[in-house]
This record gives C-alpha cells, sequence and structure tokens, in this order.
C-alpha cells in the first residue's frame, strides 16, 4: 500500500457550538461547577473552588489594572507552579494582556531578552527569583519598571508585595464584563520556544488557535470535567499551560500545584490523578524503579507482557499491574501522555503492559498539540492521528507540515522568522522528519537538521539511536549520539546515581557496557555506537547542555566536548 503524504481530520467539534475565548470558558466553568475545588496545593491545603478562584481573580484583575496594566501588554512570571500564578495568569487574560513565563533556570541575561523582546515593564515574581528579577529592574536595557513578590516578608522599597496589590483591587472588577472585551484573535499568551539555537522566539497564541487545540485534545482523549490533574512542570513550557491552565478551564479541572517538580513521585502518591502528563524522563524512573526491585522471575514476566502489547496484544490486568499502580499513586489514572521529547515504544508498551493507559502525542510551541493517540485505539510507536480540524502531510526530505487553527499567529517581532515557518499556504513547516502509516498515524524520526549523514553518505536518526540506548538501562540518564560527516557514530554517556541500585563505579561501568551492546544488537550495523565516554556528571535542564524541557543543545555540547569527542575517533 501506497504511503499517504497526507493526513486530514474534519467535521465539527463533538462537543458542541461553545464561546470562542477562554475568558468566556472560565466563566462558563465558574457557573456550571462554583462549588467544586479549582485549586490546591500539594498538601490540601488553601483549596479554592471555581467560585473563590474568580473572586480572587476579579479583585486581580482590578488590581493590575489600578496599577496601569492595559489591554495588549505583555506581563511575565516568575515563580513556580504555585496558586498565584493561575489567578495573575487567568487575570491578565481577562485584561487582554498577554502574559508569559520564565523558566526557573534562566540566568539575568537569559531573562533580559525576554523582557527586551516583550517590552515587559511588570513582572511577578516570588523569593527564590527575587534577586534575578531586582537586577532586570535595575539594567538600563530593561524595560521592566515595577516588580510584585509573591512573599510579605520580602518587602522592599522597590518592589510591591503580593498581599498589597491585591488590596488595590478593591471589590474587583466585573469579569463577565471585561472578558466581553476579548476577541478570539487576541494573544493570550507568548512561549518563548527554549531555543536548542539561537535566541528563543517568542510564539504568539490566540484564543482561537488555543481553543483550537483545548477542544481537539479534550475530545481525542475523552476528558471529563472535574478530573484531578497536577500542575508540575514549568508553566513556560506550552505543554503544561495548556495542561493545568488552559485545559483546566474547559474541563473544570481540579488542579494540585506542586512547585518543586523533585516532589512530584510523592505528590502522585497523595493525590492519584486521573489525568497526568509527563516527559519521557518521569516515565523512564519509574520504569526503572520497578525492574530494579524486580526479580528475575518477575522481570521476565514484565518482558512478556511488553512483546506482547508490541505485537498489538492485549495483558490481563493482574496483582503485579495494580501493585504497580498502588505503588506510583496510578491506580485512578484514566489517562496519561507523554511527548515533548524522544519516547521509545517500549516504553510505552511497558506502561500499557501495566494497566496504564499511556498515550503518546506530538506537538510543539508553534502548534500545541498536533497529533495524538487516545487511551482507546492507542497505537504504541507512533505520535497518534492529527487532531480535529489539522491537516497534517510530509513535505520535502518528509519534513511535517501542519495546518488548521492550531497554528500560531506567529514570532513576535520576527515576521521574517514567521514567514520562513509558516509557508504562504498556511502550512507550518515543524523541521521534524516524520513517517505517515496508512492510517494517517504520524511516527516522527528526527529533527532534519540533526539528522547524521556520515562519511559514506549514511543518513541516520540519532533521537531514534539515543532512545535505543536510554532504554537498555535505568542507570543511563542521556546520550548524545555523534556522527555527521564521520566514519562512525560515538557517544557521550551520563548516569542517573538513582537508577543505579546501589552499584559501586566498576558495576555501573558494567551495566553501561552490557547496554551499548544489547542496543547495538538491535541497531543497524552502520548505527551501531562504537566508542562511547561515559561522563562524571548527568546533565541538568536549563544547562549548557540540555533545554529546559529536556532536548539536547548538540551545538553546545559539541563545542564544550570538543576535545573527548575528538578523543573517540583517534585510533
Amino acid at each position: 500500500m501506497a504511503r499517504p503524504t497526507v493526513a486530514e481530520t474534519t467535521g465539527e467539534n463533538l462537543s458542541g457550538a461553545r464561546p470562542s475565548t477562554l475568558t468566556a470558558r472560565f466563566a462558563e466553568t465558574v457557573r456550571s461547577r462554583p462549588d467544586a475545588v479549582a485549586l490546591h496545593n500539594p498538601d490540601g491545603g488553601m483549596p479554592l473552588t471555581w467560585h473563590e478562584y474568580a473572586d480572587q481573580v476579579s479583585v486581580c484583575a482590578g488590581a493590575l489594572r489600578e496599577i496601569g496594566v492595559r489591554r495588549g501588554e505583555s506581563v511575565a512570571t516568575w515563580m513556580a507552579n504555585r496558586i498565584e500564578f493561575h489567578i495573575a495568569d487567568a487575570a491578565l487574560l481577562h485584561l487582554g494582556a498577554p502574559a508569559y513565563a520564565i523558566y526557573a533556570t534562566l540566568t539575568t541575561d537569559q531573562a533580559a531578552h525576554l523582557v527586551a523582546d516583550a517590552d515587559t515593564r511588570l513582572l511577578i515574581t516570588e523569593r527564590a527569583f527575587l534577586d534575578r528579577a531586582l537586577e532586570l529592574l535595575r539594567r538600563s536595557d530593561s524595560p521592566v519598571e515595577r516588580v510584585v513578590v509573591l512573599e510579605d516578608e520580602c518587602a522592599r522599597p522597590e518592589v510591591l508585595t503580593w498581599s498589597a496589590l491585591l488590596r488595590l483591587g478593591g471589590h474587583g472588577l466585573d469579569l463577565k464584563k471585561i472578558a466581553a472585551e476579548v476577541a478570539p484573535d487576541d494573544v493570550v499568551a507568548l512561549t518563548y520556544t527554549s531555543g536548542t539555537t539561537g535566541r528563543p522566539k517568542g510564539v504568539e497564541h490566540t484564543h482561537r488557535s488555543a481553543l483550537s487545540v483545548v477542544d481537539g485534545f479534550s475530545e481525542r482523549l475523552r476528558l471529563r470535567p472535574g478530573m484531578r490533574v497536577i500542575s508540575w512542570l514549568p508553566m513556560a513550557h506550552v505543554a503544561e499551560r495548556f495542561v493545568s491552565h488552559y485545559i483546566a478551564f474547559t474541563n473544570g479541572f481540579e488542579v494540585t500545584t506542586c512547585p518543586d517538580p523533585g516532589d512530584i513521585v510523592e505528590v502522585l502518591g497523595r493525590v492519584r490523578p486521573e489525568f497526568f502528563f509527563s516527559p519521557p524522563r518521569l516515565w523512564e524512573k519509574l520504569q526503572a524503579a520497578v525492574l530494579g526491585a524486580a526479580d528475575e522471575r518477575t522481570r521476565g514476566i514484565v518482558a512478556d507482557a511488553v512483546s506482547e502489547v508490541m505485537r498489538g496484544g492485549v495483558v490481563p490486568d493482574g496483582p503485579l499491574q495494580r501493585a504497580v499502580r498502588e505503588r506510583f499513586g496510578l491506580s485512578e489514572l484514566e489517562v496519561a501522555f507523554t511527548g515533548a521529547a524522544p519516547c521509545s515504544p517500549e516504553l510505552i508498551a511497558f506502561w500499557v503492559a501495566m494497566g496504564v493507559r499511556l498515550c503518546e502525542v506530538y506537538g510543539m510551541s508553534e502548534a500545541g498539540v498536533i497529533t495524538a493517540n487516545g487511551p482507546f485505539g492507542n497505537r504504541v510507536g507512533t505520535a497518534g492521528r492529527p487532531l480535529r480540524g489539522v491537516a497534517v502531510r510530509l513535505g520535502e526530505h518528509d519534513e511535517v507540515l501542519v495546518r488548521g487553527e492550531i497554528v500560531m499567529r506567529g514570532y513576535r517581532n520576527m515576521p521574517e522568522h514567521t514567514t520562513e515557518t509558516i509557508d504562504a499556504d498556511g502550512w507550518l513547516h515543524t523541521g521534524d522528519v516524520g513517517v505517515l502509516d496508512p492510517d494517517g498515524r504520524l511516527r516522527i524520526v528526527d529533527r532534519i537538521k540533526e539528522l547524521i549523514i556520515n562519511a559514506a553518505g549514511k543518513n541516520m536518526s540519532p533521537a531514534a539511536i539515543e532512545s535505543t540506548l536510554r532504554a537498555e538501562s535505568p542507570l543511563i540518564s542521556q546520550v548524545c549520539v555523534i556522527g555527521d560527516g564521520r566514519p562512525y557514530n560515538v557517544a557521550l554517556v551520563t548516569v542517573d546515581p538513582a537508577g543505579g541500585a546501589g552499584q559501586d563505579g566498576a558495576g555501573s561501568a558494567a551495566t553501561v557496557v552490557d547496554a551499548v551492546e544489547r542496543a547495538n544488537a538491535r541497531l543497524s550495523r552502520v548505527e551501531q555506537i562504537k566508542r562511547y565516554v561515559v561522563l562524571g556528571e548527568d546533565w541538568l535542564p536549563g544547562g549548557d547542555e540540555l533545554t529546559p524541557t529536556m532536548k539536547l543543545k548538540r551545538r553546545s555540547i559539541a563545542t564544550k566536548f570538543a576535545d573527548q569527542i575528538d578523543a573517540l575517533y583517534q585510533d
């Protein structure tokens, strides 16, 4: 059967006509679920019902207007996942002021680029980032004129505390009235790309594009009102902003905020979410914990179950599966999804075999969610079909092209980059290499600019090779494969101490050796890793090697570790 070049979904949203702005959706949820819990802290403290949430948004909107925030003016937040973020961001939505979040890991210089690009006069922050925020306030190249800090004890002459801000809001604004002033094509937020190369670009999403993602995704995953969800990933990332903020508006979710991502396993056990998102790394770590504690017989049972899922079979739910779900707080999980980084089919198959409906999705900052598998009819090894109203086709070099209302309005202040990315016919050029199966399901191969073409002219996907190696051992944290223009592939490897199950240095080295051998057995000869080096320290998000969303900064890695890489090619 010939490979399709276009996969397109058509038809009206099954949920029927609904309000066309996020502010109207917020009002709709407040009317329909006034006494249901909307937000609370990880320990269950400070619960806010949807009615109370709306009251605080009203007061915050009044306060922000009082200090001069106007329609179209960008405001930055630099804070962890806290209740105050949701209140402030929702207030800015109602004022028509596009908000954006700054990654916790950014330096002052990096943040200075964002505030200058967005022409930001107001920054809302917390104690952990206050020193960096004040540097922005004092820099001559920064437009920031005012800083609001959440903690009263951080009061000082040059900043306004959160409580003092809210006192300026009086009795609040009429949300219904100000929401009516917001139009579907107004910019709802900026999402700054994490920048694997060059400066981050400010992606502008409108209410129309955001709701196209929200509705298509909610339909595909069969989301229902009131589902419990955890807000734990950076709000600077488009996935978290949609999952626990915009989708919560539409579906009336109960959101638990988790300020420290390191606490996520504990919070999972406490909240027992019904809907959950994580990039592959957390799922890999939880899988490693399961296998690390299992005896040889249990690992054999798990391997057989994974093989069955990979063949398209169904694994009966039993004591093992129930114990795994109970251990990690996944016992009430109705649907989970992963994306934002390469993911091995074996990882998805493992969790499906454990009774977790883990679905892979594909998206990007410029379009939110593009394709997704659903909890029913999940096709392991693919990222699913396009959402309703989204067209996907393969262009030159099998580049994935996307068209539909989900596509961003453009990059802020970068019209030339916008026209390079979105062509005259409205197709967004993703830069990703893909394959469409006969059923229209998409599989991402790699980034076009990251493909390895070795000295013999053979094309390879480094992401696929890296994923294969990481899947062979929970000890392996990060892998960067090098081989472009070279005679063979080599790799830089980092290890995760938590995945070593108490191994000493010699044991860890032996584990990596075994993992590389097993991975090479699964790879073609040209793809195999001929030499590698295990680095002394793991790579952290937001550092020289990884973006905040844990994508490899290949150019930076190649420069920083040039000596180690060159040594791997010496006789």
